[in-house]
């Protein structure tokens, strides 16, 4: 695979971590004084801070800082997830955690776009069955969650439920085409040939060829 191709993503599989509670937005996911970096790199150590530290630094109780979590890469959460501001920065903290997927009951649409850009699928269930999830994951925060993002199952304990991934998500992550920064630049001669078609544009980009 070269640099400028997208892996699909139609399956993921790891143990589960469940953070319960309706309307967690970003500011909870990230706190707004850890955004203020040229880059992401080390986000992953200031999800959900004020959840999980004090204001002197001892650690609260939370499932981020449960040991018997620590390897988990799928989170499991309730309603409205997400919500807020928009800030890309809590989708990059979750991932640099280690988050490769979340299921919930519902995800804030801006919060869930920026998962896919991060190729991270947001799939969702009814509350009966996250709560039914999220309590097995306590009781068992060994067991293998597998993600079937393309057949929209969800199979955990021996047996498999439905859910729901939102169709142009679904289709993005099966299809690769998730990241539309790598899909651009493996489209770089295609994009050109559109600007320079375009008269508002196209004797710029001419310009600049020709100046190459």
């Amino acid at each position: 695979m070269t640099s400028d191709e997208i892996p699909s993503v139609e399956y993921v599989e790891g143990s589960g971590i469940p953070v319960r509670g309706n309307d967690i937005d970003t500011d909870q996911i990230i706190p707004a004084r850890f955004m203020k970096v040229v880059t992401f790199d080390g986000l992953g150590e200031f999800a959900f801070f004020d959840q999980r530290f004090d204001h002197d630094d001892n650690q609260k109780e939370h499932p981020f800082n449960d040991d018997k979590y620590q390897d988990a890469n799928v989170l499991v959460v309730n309603a409205n997830f997400g919500c807020g501001s928009s800030r890309e920065h809590a989708p990059q903290a979750l991932v640099r955690w280690g988050i490769d997927a979340i299921i919930g009951e519902s995800f804030a649409e801006i919060f869930a776009g920026n998962c896919l850009a991060l190729g991270v699928p947001t799939v969702t269930a009814d509350s009966e069955t996250i709560e039914a999830l999220q309590e097995w994951i306590e009781a068992n925060p060994d067991g293998t969650i597998e993600v079937d993002v393309a057949d929209e199952t969800v199979t955990y304990g021996g047996k498999t439920i439905d859910v729901t991934v939102n169709e142009a998500q679904r289709k993005a992550l099966v299809d690769g085409i998730w990241d539309t920064t790598a899909l651009m630049k493996s489209n770089t001669e295609a994009i050109e040939k559109t600007a320079a078609s375009l008269p508002y544009v196209g004797s710029e980009v001419n310009k600049e060829a020709a100046d190459d």
